[in-house]
């Protein structure tokens, strides 16, 4: 399989973060936001954190940045976004890419930790999975923090289940939102165009062959809803489970264990 140089993998992965960009205009602040509760709730200097749907590690190299003691345990299931990780961090401690499949029941174990996470993070990935789905992967998720361990999901979680007054209002604020971030620039690249042009690069013809984001195409979000996060977490044996920072439905979901 060929292998990649740093700076291709560097400029991939710009290029992946300018087209997310394009999605959630705020995933910077969300980042931030991220971060800085996983440093105030560790309560040490090297904490052990998961990603979950770690992605090429754009979030597992930021919180790298920011607590350098950390060490980032970053897992995905596509070969192509783990290998661009795997290169622009390589020969860097305290961060490693596991390919692992958060749909097959028993990840958890097959991660072997060297001891309890304090955290673990997603962003943008875990609304592919079902409802159901996700309450086998909170439930596996909560063998693996320590007691009073926290998890954030940061991603866009509507709730027009609930409230679809106050939802449709949102989806109108968030449509002129991006009307007016077009209308200040020129729009970027978007998810299947950044898929397509990696996938017209040779370097990555076999890795993009393999890659399971072709197969998926990303087409629905089966767990759109917040209610069907929060439900599962509850189910899990989280006991606080709430919305910690917000741009309309662009939110950061936090839970935590029992201490």
């Amino acid at each position: 399989m060929t292998l990649l140089d740093q700076e291709t993998a560097g400029t991939w992965i710009a290029r992946w973060d300018a087209q997310q960009e394009g999605y959630v205009p705020d995933r910077e602040e969300r980042f931030t936001a991220m971060i800085d509760a996983v440093e105030a709730a560790a309560g040490r200097p090297d904490p052990l954190v998961l990603d979950l749907g770690c992605g090429p590690g754009s979030l597992a190299g930021r919180i790298l940045d920011r607590i350098p003691g950390a060490t980032v345990v970053a897992v995905d299931t596509d070969p192509l976004l783990l290998s661009l990780g795997r290169a622009v961090h390589a020969g860097r401690d305290g961060i490693s890419f596991t390919d692992l499949d958060l749909r097959e029941p028993g990840w958890a174990a097959r991660l072997r930790l060297p001891r309890q996470a304090d955290a673990a993070v997603s962003t943008t990935a875990l609304h592919w999975i079902s409802p159901a789905g996700l309450r086998v992967v909170y439930a596996e998720l909560a063998t693996l923090l320590r007691p009073g361990g926290l998890f954030l999901n940061g991603d866009n979680l509507h709730v027009d289940d609930v409230t679809p007054g106050l939802a449709g209002l949102d989806g109108a604020l968030r449509e002129r939102k991006k009307a007016r971030h077009a209308a200040a620039g020129a729009r970027p690249e978007n998810w299947e165009q950044w898929w397509e042009a990696i996938g017209a690069d040779p370097a990555f013809a076999e890795l993009r062959g393999a890659s399971s984001e072709e197969v998926t195409g990303h087409h629905g979000s089966p767990s759109r809803l917040l209610s069907a996060h929060a439900d599962a977490l509850r189910a899990a044996g989280f006991a606080e489970v709430g919305t910690l920072w917000q741009h309309g439905d662009n939110r950061l979901l936090a839970a935590l264990l029992p201490g």
